[in-house]
């Protein structure tokens, strides 16, 4: 049997996860547009996965279309947590669709998007950026609780996209284990991560010519915070991986850019706050749950 048909044998549930709703912790957070501000280091761990770089490198649309690109990763995401029964079928669309994809390296290394350790990489380091963020981004740290909580769904969200269950951790004790040895032993400073991070800074491609020099000191000034976060977030040892600098200053001013932004956006109405598929499945939620009240309050 190969990997992938590995992955997708021992990945596919005897029945569907539940879907997520109003009450999980992902539903309050993965669709605020800040759960974006550690999403740039995610991808940058994910890229450093030598297959995932791999196929990132040769098949992605990320040179050629990054804004398209990213709306369709931003949106698949939020289909995750906020697409009700669609969540399951994106998860199996999201299968289907890099069953075909493989890539060979520069030392002519086949690799498949759907092999079991890359496929769990990618969602399993959605858990590292859930509890990083708020380190930074919240207005208080997380409980244990919390964070116990984050985590058991993050492994409901794994059998969403059809994770193989062997891949996924049993404990947070066992979480962090394997990705310390992750990044210590498979983890590579391959080139997509580091041309993403070169890029963040600079109009990306697509936009119109007329447009790209008006543009350009915004994505400096815009990109280079984003570059800082990106950096900000990365576990100490990804960073001397990639050769990147960080310092205790760069700490602190990372940290108080953090309680600003945690402190400002409470303030905000909720569809500023939260993505759209995110800010009209929490207002489809409230709708139905007036309706569930009036129903039940209604004479008999």
């Amino acid at each position: 049997m190969s990997l992938i048909e590995e992955g997708v044998s021992r990945g596919t549930a005897e029945r569907d996860p539940e879907p997520f709703g109003p009450g999980s912790l992902l539903w309050d957070q993965i669709g605020l547009y800040t759960s974006a501000l550690a999403g740039n280091s995610v991808f940058i761990l994910q890229t450093m996965h030598p297959a995932i770089g791999t196929v990132v490198d040769r098949l992605s649309s990320f040179r050629t279309d990054p804004v398209g690109r990213a709306r369709r990763s931003f949106a698949s995401v939020q289909t995750w947590v906020y697409g009700g029964q669609t969540a399951l079928e994106e998860g199996r669309r999201l299968r289907e669709m890099h069953k075909p994809l493989s890539a060979v390296d520069e030392h002519g290394v086949r690799h498949h998007a759907l092999s079991a350790e890359p496929w769990a990489w990618v969602h399993l380091t959605g858990f590292y950026a859930a509890v990083t963020a708020p380190r930074y981004f919240g207005t208080e740290p997380l409980t244990p609780q919390k964070e116990q909580q984050i985590f058991d769904e993050f492994m409901r969200l794994g059998r969403i996209l059809q994770v193989p269950e062997r891949m996924l951790p049993p404990t947070i004790p066992d979480y962090w284990k394997y990705f310390d040895a992750m990044v210590a032993d498979t983890l590579v400073p391959h080139k997509v991560a580091l041309e993403v991070l070169d890029a963040m800074d600079k109009v990306p491609a697509g936009i119109p010519a007329p447009l790209r020099p008006a543009l350009a000191p915004v994505m400096a000034t815009v990109g280079n915070l984003g570059r800082f976060i990106t950096v900000g977030t990365l576990p100490q040892a990804a960073r001397d991986k990639l050769g990147l600098t960080w310092t205790s200053r760069d700490e602190r001013l990372l940290h108080v850019a953090g309680q600003a932004i945690a402190r400002s956006t409470p303030l905000l109405p909720e569809r500023l706050r939260y993505m759209p598929i995110a800010y009209r499945a929490r207002q489809a939620a409230r709708a139905r749950e007036r309706l569930d009240r009036a129903l039940a309050a209604r004479p008999l």
